[in-house]
């Protein structure tokens, strides 16, 4: 980080203190993905202190907080989620750096909006809503679902940033879709010394080496990683009764704008008929990238300025609730929040305190400086869209 942004946060920044407690809290407080009512309860009290107006936890389990009128004609959602993936990391602070499981993913970004927004008076014509949203981190996406079709009845938003790392000068613009696929195959149990037997094992190994061929050629073209299909096997099991042999395999498809869900599930599909096996899909999430042309951006490259960085965009080959949303909501938005996600998952997840406190002097700045140009009516509302693909 630029020492001139360093100085320039430092003299800002009176309640570091406290924001850098919220997130050691937060991280220190497990919550798997259906586990979250602790961190929910702990974000609800800490917003009832800290100058939120409204702040309550709704019908699935997400945490909300909100300030301005409810009635106001710009609402800004920032939308983060408290779960995390399983992996025990002793957390711990050492040298300006917080160790632990979800301090990138993603209660460091979730921490920075409730610290921004609770240092931010919002204008007559602005509501902000920050929600800490269930099960981000399974297929279910149950939080950010139930807020999506919320805001749907209620009156889409006039904007949106998804908490995810994102790096304090970096900007997300877009995130791949995903589908999940499971295959399955069942058969009489035969001697493996059987001249010519083909196994259930071999049967999902066949299954996954045709899709990794698929992969190759829809990718062969295509340069760019945000562009191609990337196809990972994540669990194959085999059992055997004695009389009847069983194989169960999970394959996971991070898939580039453009892919035919349809067309690429009859292709996996006729696959697996083909050697013998079903195949069932769940978890799908259309990939989604966003326009920069917008006011919304605009606030973030000139926030990042200030703070002396040189802001830019990412395009992540993940998935996030950027993909529930944004299709059915088609307003201005980002990705954004301290770390490298590169960390995501990892055993060595950290993130430097450093990094948190500048995301949340350039979130304040978003905010101010974003409230400032629907005020001068910078912004069309309610956006002008094509009709929510949900």
């Amino acid at each position: 980080m630029p020492e001139k942004s360093k100085q320039h946060i430092k003299a800002k920044r009176p309640d570091a203190n406290a924001c850098v407690e919220l997130l050691v809290t937060l991280v220190r407080t497990p919550s798997l993905s259906g586990q979250e009512a602790p961190v929910a309860h702990l974000l609800v009290q800490w917003a009832q202190t800290h100058g939120f107006e409204r702040s309550y936890i709704d019908d699935v389990g997400n945490a909300v907080a909100e300030k301005g009128a409810p009635t106001a004609p710009y609402t800004l959602v920032l939308l983060g989620h408290m779960d995390t993936v399983p992996g025990h990391i002793p957390v711990r602070v050492e040298q300006g750096i917080l160790y632990g499981r979800g301090s990138v993913d993603a209660k460091g970004p979730l921490a920075a909006f409730f610290c921004a927004v609770s240092r931010f008076t919002p204008p007559p014509h602005v509501r902000v809503v920050v929600v800490g949203a269930v099960e981000e981190e399974s297929a279910t996406s149950r939080g950010a679902r139930h807020i999506r079709d919320r805001f749907l009845a209620e009156g889409i938003p006039a904007a949106c940033i998804i908490g995810e790392p994102s790096a304090w000068d970096r900007v997300t613009l877009g995130y791949k879709g995903r589908l999940l696929a499971e295959f399955r195959a069942e058969e009489f149990t035969t001697h493996t010394a059987h001249p010519g037997a083909l196994g259930v094992g071999d049967k999902a190994c066949q299954w996954w080496q045709s899709i990794k061929t698929l992969a190759n050629t829809l990718n062969a073209a295509k340069p760019r990683a945000f562009d191609q299909m990337f196809p990972s096997l994540r669990e194959i099991h085999t059992d055997n009764d004695g009389l009847r042999s069983r194989v169960r395999a999970r394959v996971g498809l991070r898939l580039p704008p453009g892919l035919n869900r349809e067309w690429l599930e009859g292709q996996l599909s006729a696959s697996a008929i083909e050697i013998g096996g079903t195949v069932t899909f769940f978890g799908y999430e259309p990939a989604y990238q966003a326009d920069k042309h917008n006011a919304l951006v605009r606030s973030f490259t000139r926030a990042i300025r200030t703070l002396g960085g040189k802001p830019g965009f990412k395009l992540k080959t993940g998935t996030s609730d950027m993909n529930v949303v944004g299709p059915a909501w088609q307003c201005p938005i980002v990705a954004y929040g301290p770390g490298n996600s590169a960390l995501d998952h990892t055993p060595n997840e950290h993130l430097h305190l450093e990094e948190f406190l500048a995301s949340i002097e350039v979130l304040h700045h978003v905010l101010t400086t974003w409230s400032q140009q629907v005020g001068r009516g910078d912004i069309k509302h309610p956006p002008e869209h094509p009709k929510p693909n949900v």
